[in-house]
Order: C-alpha cells, then sequence, then structure tokens
C-alpha cells in the first residue's frame, strides 16, 4: 500500500475506525475514473472538494455534482465572488493531503466541511485514502460523523 494511504488508513484508526483502502494503479482521479475503476455509480463517488469561502472548507460531493458556489457562499456568509477553489499549496498546508488525495475526514487543521445532501441516499460511498489511486467504501453517515460535517444543498 501507498505510504501515503498507510497514513490515512492509521490515522482513521485513531479515530477508531477500521477502513478498506483500495488502490487502482490506473488511478482514480476524477469521479468517472473512480466508478469505472469501483465499479459502481459515478453519484455514489464521494469527493472531496477544497474551498475557500472566508477560510479553507472541505465540501465532500457526489461524483454526479458540482459544488454551486453561490450556495457555498450562502451557506458561509461570505459573497459569491470570494469563493473559489482551494489552491494546491494551501490545500496541502492545511488539510496534509494533496489534490486527488483528500480524504473526507483525518485532515491536518480542523476546517468546516459540508457533505452534500445527495450522497446521503446511498448506503456506500467511495472516497479518496490519501492518494489518487486510493479509495475506501464508507457509510455517508459516518462522513458527516467523522468530519463533524454539516449536511447541505451544495450541488448546482
Amino acid at each position: 500500500m501507498h505510504s501515503r494511504a498507510e497514513s490515512f488508513a492509521e490515522r482513521a484508526r485513531e479515530l477508531g475506525v477500521e477502513v478498506e483502502v483500495q488502490e487502482f494503479p490506473e488511478g482514480t482521479k476524477t469521479a468517472a475514473d473512480a466508478a469505472a475503476a469501483i465499479g459502481c455509480e459515478v453519484a455514489q463517488i464521494a469527493s472531496s472538494i477544497a474551498m475557500v469561502a472566508d477560510e479553507l472548507v472541505v465540501v465532500v460531493t457526489s461524483g454526479a455534482n458540482r459544488v454551486d458556489e453561490a450556495k457555498l457562499a450562502e451557506l458561509r456568509n461570505v459573497p459569491s465572488s470570494d469563493v473559489r477553489m482551494g489552491e494546491a499549496d494551501e490545500i496541502k498546508e492545511t488539510l496534509g493531503w494533496a489534490i486527488g488525495g483528500v480524504p473526507p475526514f483525518c485532515h491536518d487543521t480542523a476546517v468546516p466541511v459540508y457533505v452534500d445532501e445527495t450522497l446521503l441516499g446511498f448506503e456506500t460511498v467511495w472516497a479518496a485514502a490519501g492518494t489518487p489511486q486510493a479509495v475506501f467504501p464508507v457509510d455517508p453517515e459516518r462522513i458527516v460523523d467523522l468530519a463533524d460535517a454539516t449536511p447541505a444543498d451544495v450541488a448546482e
């Protein structure tokens, strides 16, 4: 197992959670790639998108959806013009993970996390496990609990 995926699994264990990390050498960088590799619906991919809306936040959205920046701005009570994608260096520095491998929890710094409410309709979703090649299955309600996340309407 890749060292970053091992690191994620260890950090999850420290939270009392056993994760079943699966690695796909062909990569799971996009939701479509991940769904094809796993054999699930694109909507079951829980993509952790790091965005800035007065501070870095993580939006865990369904792979079938895009984050609606206006809705995020409203949730964060900031102007839409102030919402943007996080930059690679600030994501790595704040969350401890690189783009494409950001898990929905186990971040270096506690940040607000929002979960796309459409994910809650699934028993199991697949989320990044520290690298663009590693994912793990998880009940989306468990993401809400472990990330102290807020379920929200964040999809376009």
